[in-house]
């Protein structure tokens, strides 16, 4: 099942891939044909059973994946390698402990080789815009997981990528954490129009950040639906949990789940 936007201007486009992982002994198939168009500036959820080539998905968009069969282009240009115009932001925020937070952000920098002023700048604006002020200085095991999740978050948009992917950023925080996080995550997207694919668990928080949301299959895993999200583009938390339109979607992706890992 494809999710096409009936647009030629994709982000990212995915055409019919599929992904088979081979041993000496045997052959395991973890996509099977699976085509999603995402569009400038979209933020597009990932959710589906455990194991089933979430993340894969979004190691084929960054090169780190070649697919068995089909295509992957990114802003307009086929995906042949490691792409260095996208930011990654993973599960583990991955800071250098004898760094502190800003010097963190800036490791991206050094190796991108950019302007130390232009990256200076850059830096700032991303601390006040994510609410490190007053923690710049401060070394990773000074601040809490949330605050280690938003100094990653900069280091990955430092260098302005147009494209951002997100591999279950939040699993590991506290519920009211990861709460605060999704707040300011999708406040952080609204204001830079950075396009966003975020692979999760949460059935939540996969439908309070995104437009849509696309539900896979157990492996070998094929688009099983992709939700539209008709919630507002600007979500107060509590009130946005609230509507009837976040519980309808919220519903039809846990049915969906429940038939794709077989329960009844």
């Amino acid at each position: 099942m494809s999710a096409t936007l009936g647009t030629t201007t994709s982000a990212v486009r995915i055409s019919d891939v599929s992904v088979r992982f081979r041993s000496k002994r045997t052959e395991v198939t973890a996509i099977e044909r699976v085509s999603l168009d995402v569009a400038p500036g979209e933020f597009v959820s990932i959710v589906g059973p455990s194991g089933c080539g979430k993340s894969t998905l979004l190691k084929l968009v960054s090169g780190l994946l070649t697919p068995s069969a089909g295509t992957v282009t990114l802003l307009g240009s086929p995906v042949n390698g490691p792409r260095h115009d996208i930011g990654f932001v993973f599960q583990r925020a991955a800071l250098l402990e004898w760094r502190s937070a800003r010097r963190n952000i800036l490791l991206q920098a050094e190796m991108r080789g950019m302007s130390s002023a232009e990256a200076g700048k850059r830096a700032d604006e991303l601390i006040e815009m994510t609410g490190l002020t007053g923690f710049e200085n401060a070394l990773p095991h000074e601040l809490s997981g949330g605050m280690q999740q938003r100094v990653a978050l900069c280091r990955a948009l430092l260098h302005q990528p147009r494209v951002l992917l997100m591999d279950e950023p939040f699993g590991a925080l506290d519920a009211l954490t990861r709460e605060q996080m999704n707040v300011e995550l999708h406040r952080v997207w609204r204001e830079t129009g950075t396009t966003v694919l975020l692979v999760t668990h949460s059935i939540a928080e996969s439908v309070y950040l995104a437009g849509r949301v696309v539900v896979l299959t157990r492996r070998p895993a094929v688009v099983h639906e992709v939700i539209e999200v008709e919630l507002p583009g600007e979500r107060e938390y509590s009130a946005t949990l609230a509507r009837p339109e976040f519980a309808a979607a919220t519903a039809r992706i846990r049915d969906l789940l429940g038939a794709a890992t077989g329960q009844e």
